[in-house]
C-alpha cells in the first residue's frame, strides 16, 4: 500500500459515514463484494440517469444479476436537458425507497448522486455511490446540493456507506466532465487559505486534520490538466482521490469548510441565477474554477497593497449598520427569494465596528506571516488560468456566459449569500473591495480584456 493508499485509508477511518472507498480501473467488478462486506440488504436497487446508464448502470445491472445480488428495476431519472437538482424529486424518490423497502446505488455523477443522497437520508436507509465522471468532490460529503422552495441549499443528509470509482469507467465521460471536476478541486486553492486567513483574524479556528487531508496533496493531484483531458488513467487517478479526499475531509469536519470558500461564493451565486451557455445550465465545477480564479486575482491585488499604512479604527468607523447592510443586499438581488436569504447569511456575519477595528488591527500586526501563507500556498492566476485553459474548462467568466459588468459586480454579491468568512470580507473590513474591483478589471488588471473580453 503506498502513501497516497494510507493517506485514503487513514481519512476514510477520520470520516463520519464512509467506511469503504476503491478507486482502481476495473473497480466495477469489486460492487457485489463491497455490498456484502459494507452494505448488506435484502434487496438493492440501481438509480441511475439514460447517460449513466449506458455509461456503467447496464454494465453493473449485469454483474449483479450474475453474482447473484437481490436487486428490483432500475430507477431511472429523467429530465431535459439533463436531470434537474431538485428537493422534489428527491423526496418522490425517497417514498419508492421507504415503500419497497430498496437499498439504492447511485449510479451516475453530481445530481444523480445528490439526489440518491438524500432520498436515502429520507428514507432511512444508507447507499452506494458509483461515480461515472470526476465532475465534482460531493460524492462523498455529507449534504445534497438541491434546489428548494426556489433557493439552492445545502440539505442535511449523510454521505455514502462506500463509494466504488471505475476509472475505466470515470474515463469514458466526456472530458468536460473532467474539466469541471478539475475546477471544483482547483477552488480548494482558495478554500484552503480562506480558512487559515479566518483563522489568523480570530473568525474561524482551523481543524489541522481536515485540512491537510485537502491541502497536502492538492499540488499533485491538480498536476496533470492535460492527462485529465486525454483520459490518462493515473491523472484521473489524482483527480478522483483529490475530490473524494474533499468530501471525506469535510465529513471529518462537519462541514464543507475544508473545501469551500470564496471560489464556491462565487459558483452558488451563478447557479442560483441558473446561469446558462447554449441553453443548458452551466456545471457546479466550472463556476468554481472561475471564482477561484477571481479570488487568486483579488488575493494577489491585496499582496500588493500596504497593509501597514492601514488605520483599523478610521477604516472600521465606515462599517455599514444592519439597516445599509439591508438595502444594499435588497439592492443587489432584484429576486425576492435571492434577497430573503442574502439578508439572513449577510446579517448572520455583520460585525460591529469594534469587531471590524479588533480584526483589522490583527490583520495588520499578522500581516507579514499571513502574506507568507498567500505566497507559498497559492499559485499565480495566470498559472491557474493556463491549467483551467489545459484541462479544457472555463477560464474567464465570459465562458460562462457572463458580462464583465456582472462578473465585476459579483464580487460583492458573492460575498453576501453566504454567512462564512472568507477573503471577500477581509476586502470589505478594509474598505477596499470596490477599489480591488476596479483594479481588477480596468487597465491593466488581470480582468481587462486580455484577449478573452471577459
Amino acid at each position: 500500500m503506498d502513501g497516497q493508499d494510507l493517506q485514503l485509508q487513514s481519512a476514510v477511518a477520520a470520516a463520519a459515514t464512509t467506511r469503504d472507498v476503491t478507486i482502481a480501473a476495473g473497480a466495477l467488478g469489486a460492487v457485489p463484494g463491497v455490498l456484502a462486506r459494507a452494505l448488506p440488504a435484502k434487496r438493492y436497487v440501481i438509480v441511475a440517469d439514460a447517460n449513466t446508464w449506458t455509461a456503467a448502470g447496464a454494465r453493473l445491472s449485469h454483474l449483479l444479476s450474475a453474482s447473484g445480488v437481490p436487486t428490483a428495476s432500475p430507477i431511472e431519472l429523467a429530465g431535459s436537458p439533463r436531470v434537474k437538482a431538485s428537493a422534489e424529486t428527491s423526496r418522490q424518490l425517497a417514498n419508492r425507497l421507504r415503500d419497497d423497502k430498496l437499498l439504492p446505488i447511485a449510479v451516475g455523477s453530481g445530481v444523480v448522486n445528490d439526489l440518491v443522497k438524500h432520498a436515502a437520508e429520507e428514507a432511512g436507509t444508507p447507499y452506494l455511490c458509483v461515480p461515472t465522471a470526476a465532475s465534482m468532490d460531493g460524492y462523498a460529503a455529507s449534504g445534497a446540493a438541491l434546489r428548494d422552495g426556489g433557493f439552492k441549499r445545502t440539505l442535511a443528509c449523510a454521505a455514502p456507506v462506500a463509494i466504488v470509482a471505475d476509472l475505466d469507467v470515470i474515463a469514458g465521460a466526456p472530458p468536460a466532465m473532467g474539466a469541471w471536476g478539475y475546477g471544483d478541486l482547483v477552488g480548494k486553492l482558495v478554500a484552503g487559505i480562506d480558512w487559515i486567513v479566518a483563522d489568523a483574524l480570530g473568525e474561524e479556528a482551523v481543524n489541522p486534520a481536515p485540512l491537510a487531508m485537502v491541502q497536502d496533496n492538492l499540488a499533485n493531484w491538480l498536476g496533470d490538466p492535460a492527462g485529465v483531458r486525454a483520459g490518462d488513467r493515473a491523472a484521473l487517478d489524482g483527480l478522483v482521490r483529490g475530490l473524494v479526499m474533499s468530501g471525506l475531509a469535510m465529513q471529518a469536519h462537519g462541514n464543507s469548510r475544508p473545501a469551500s470558500g470564496s471560489d464556491h461564493q462565487f459558483a452558488h451565486l451563478w447557479e442560483m441565477e441558473e446561469i446558462k451557455v447554449d441553453g443548458a445550465p452551466v456545471s457546479h465545477g466550472a463556476c468554481v474554477g472561475v471564482g477561484c480564479l477571481s479570488m487568486l486575482a483579488a488575493y494577489e491585488w491585496l499582496q500588493r497593497q500596504d497593509i501597514a499604512a492601514v488605520d483599523p479604527a478610521r477604516a472600521a468607523a465606515q462599517t455599514p449598520s444592519p439597516e445599509a447592510l439591508k438595502a444594499e443586499v435588497q439592492a443587489a438581488f432584484p429576486l425576492s427569494f435571492m434577497a430573503a436569504n442574502a439578508t439572513v447569511e449577510t446579517l448572520a456575519k455583520a460585525a460591529s465596528p469594534a469587531r471590524v477595528a479588533e480584526r483589522l488591527a490583527t490583520l495588520k500586526a499578522r500581516w507579514p506571516d499571513i502574506r507568507a501563507h498567500l505566497r507559498a500556498r497559492l499559485p499565480a492566476a495566470a498559472t491557474v488560468r493556463q491549467w483551467l485553459d489545459t484541462v479544457g474548462g472555463p477560464s474567464n467568466a465570459a465562458a460562462l456566459g457572463i458580462t464583465a459588468d456582472k462578473h465585476a459586480r459579483d464580487h460583492a454579491r458573492a460575498r453576501m449569500i453566504r454567512r462564512r468568512f472568507t477573503g471577500l470580507d477581509v476586502l470589505h473590513d478594509l474598505g477596499w473591495l470596490d477599489r480591488a474591483v476596479a483594479d481588477l478589471f480596468g487597465q491593466g488588471g488581470f480582468w481587462f480584456n486580455d484577449g478573452r473580453k471577459t
